[in-house]
Formats: structure tokens, C-alpha cells, sequence
């Protein structure tokens, strides 16, 4: 167990981050941050910060020095350089990385547990890509296999013609056939050192260019009745990597069950909600587990709960949202504001 007054290390310094610290700060922890970024939001709120690239031995192994445990706030650091860290633990264990990191591994993994992605192929090639077209069909989306959110590094195939010509990126990718759905939902569980298992509502998530706009709690019936087995498979997720932290798996609500869409390893942007909507947040719960603590209660806080990325230029509108004093603003500290970019989230609460 982790005492109050260490140091636990987060490596990245985004919004997911700096939540983190802030969830730490007010169980009496001290937070370090590692990131490669001039400026991190994350390093605002926290007792320390190392500016250096994620493949520094001499930076990674001076900052684990300084950490009782260590966590990570993005999926995509890179794995092998955390061998720098020594004996320091990793929570989230970095065998979640490696299979979150490339999504045909990731497919491949829950399949094997069970789960239904939609039809998928690897592709590294042009005749791959029409091999992978011939078989699943379409309309279908190509992806690359590592690296890209949010709706980036992804191309929509409508047709075979459309494929024909493409310039494809010099890296391994993916092609996954169109999933039919009524709704997109995500299971966010946390999972403490002993195994316990506590799951928050899962929300009702509605993207807008690819990017997530609104999560609500709780969600309709057509999610509802498809929870149970969503986390049936999220549990069999946590369980085969050892697990321990807040994990998330998104998910299609479609005719025949649950289909998967991905996993992350780490506190997600759908569970946002959970700092006012839940008795105790994603992102304490987050530090409770990694810590060895007792987890918190992941019951809801409201009747119902909304939250809404403030995505771009919508966050300049925070006065006006602060007049409704049902609203809970969270500004991230970013300084350029620019299209696509999340600057920040409001949550509204519901009291019936």
C-alpha cells in the first residue's frame, strides 16, 4: 500500500493527467509528471515535473527515483523504454499498453476471450487491402494499427473503387468492416491490486466528427440490456492482463449484442461525468487502485447526468455557461484554441 504523502508518477501530461493529480492531490499525494511536451497541463497542478522524451533511459530511471508507483494518462507510450523505470511498479501493468497499442493485437485478444469485434483484416499492402475488401466488404474503415484518435489516421471505404489509388501510409494498418448500430456505449470499470471489480453506469456516448461530443447517464434501454455481457467481457479483459486501474472498453449497441469497438488503458473521456455524477470519480478510483487502497463507491450522484466536451472554439463561451449554476465547468489550461482540440467539459447534473 502506497501511503498519503508519496509520490506517484504519471507519465503524459494532458487533461487526463492533470484530473489524475488532482484526484491524488486530495487523497495527500504528490504527483510527478513525465512528458516530452514544453508545456503540460498536467505539470500546472503537480509537485513536480521531467521534460524528456519517453525513450530517455537516464529521464525515465531519475524520475522513478522519485515515484513510489507510476501510471501512465495516454496509451501510446512507447513500452520498452519503461524497462528505465527498474523496480519501480507500473499500474496498469505495461502489457495492457502493448495490447491497446496496436489494434489487430487488441482484436485478436478479445476475440479470443470471446468478445465480437466487428470483421477485421491486417493490411500492409494494396493487395492486402483488396483481399481484406473481397472478403468483408463494405462500406468498411482502414485504419492505421498504432497511434491515431479521435477520428485520425482512419479512411472511410464506401466502395471497391474507392480503395483503388489510395496513398496508404507506410505503416501496418487495419480494415475493419462497417458495423450497423443503434447506440455507442463504453464500460469503464476499475479494478483494485485484490481483484475487486467496481463498473460506473456506462454512458450513452454520441461522437460528432469522430470526436466525442456528449456522454449521458443513464442510458437508454437499447444500452441498458446490453451492459451485462459488455462487462462480462470487460472483467475477462481486466482479468487476463492482472489489471489494476480504470479501464475502459467502448462498445456498438447493435441487433445482435454488444460489439467491440476498443479498449483504453486508463481513465477515459466517457467517464468524465464521474467527477460530480459518481460518488467517487474515475479519476480517485483511478489512484485508489494503483495505491492498493480501498475502492470507491461508483454509484451515481444524480437521477441523471450529462457531460459535454467543450471542443475547440465552445470553450470560450465559459461565461455563459457559468450563469446556469447547474453546470460544472472544467477547463483544461490549454492555450491555443484550435478546431478538433478539447479544451475542456461541462457536466450537468439532474435531480428529480
Amino acid at each position: 500500500m502506497i501511503a498519503p504523502g508519496e509520490t506517484i508518477g504519471i507519465l503524459g501530461g494532458g487533461q487526463l493527467g492533470r484530473m489524475l493529480a488532482m484526484a491524488a492531490a486530495r487523497l495527500g499525494y504528490r504527483c510527478h509528471i513525465y512528458a516530452p511536451e514544453d508545456h503540460s497541463v498536467a505539470a500546472e497542478v503537480s509537485a513536480a515535473h521531467t521534460q524528456a522524451a519517453f525513450d530517455y533511459a537516464a529521464g525515465l530511471s531519475a524520475f522513478a527515483a522519485d515515484c513510489a508507483v507510476v501510471t501512465y494518462e495516454f496509451e501510446n507510450v512507447p513500452v520498452a523504454p519503461l524497462a528505465a523505470l527498474g523496480e519501480v511498479p507500473v499500474f496498469p501493468h505495461p502489457r495492457a499498453l502493448e495490447t491497446a497499442q496496436d489494434r489487430l493485437a487488441e482484436k485478436t485478444f478479445v476475440t479470443k476471450l470471446g468478445g465480437t469485434p466487428a470483421p477485421f483484416a491486417p493490411v500492409d499492402s494494396p493487395e492486402d487491402l483488396r483481399a481484406a475488401i473481397a472478403r468483408i466488404g463494405t462500406p468498411g474503415i482502414l485504419k492505421t494499427r498504432r497511434d491515431g484518435y479521435d477520428g485520425k489516421g482512419q479512411w472511410r471505404i464506401m466502395s471497391p473503387e474507392d480503395a483503388e489509388g489510395l496513398d496508404l501510409p507506410d505503416q501496418p494498418l487495419i480494415y475493419e468492416g462497417f458495423v450497423h448500430f443503434s447506440a455507442e456505449f463504453s464500460v469503464i470499470l476499475c479494478r483494485g491490486q485484490d481483484g475487486e471489480i467496481r463498473y460506473f453506469d456506462s454512458a450513452h456516448n454520441r461522437h460528432e466528427d469522430g470526436i466525442l461530443a456528449l456522454s449521458t447517464v443513464p442510458a437508454p434501454d437499447a444500452i441498458t440490456a446490453q451492459v451485462p455481457a459488455a462487462r462480462d467481457l470487460a472483467a475477462k479483459v481486466a482479468d487476463a492482463l492482472d489489471y489494476v486501474g480504470v479501464l475502459t472498453l467502448e462498445f456498438f449497441a447493435t441487433e445482435a449484442g454488444p460489439v467491440f469497438n476498443e479498449m483504453a488503458p486508463r481513465v477515459h473521456n466517457s467517464g468524465h461525468w464521474t467527477i460530480e455524477g459518481a460518488v467517487t470519480c474515475q479519476f480517485e478510483n483511478h489512484i485508489r487502485a494503483i495505491c492498493g487502497l480501498p475502492l470507491g463507491s461508483t454509484e451515481l450522484a444524480a437521477d441523471a447526468v450529462e457531460m459535454r466536451n467543450l471542443i475547440g472554439e465552445a470553450a470560450n463561451d465559459w461565461a455563459e455557461i457559468l450563469k446556469d449554476p447547474a453546470n460544472h465547468l472544467h477547463l483544461y489550461g490549454k492555450g491555443d484554441v484550435r478546431p478538433g482540440r478539447k479544451m475542456g467539459h461541462v457536466t450537468r447534473l439532474t435531480f428529480d
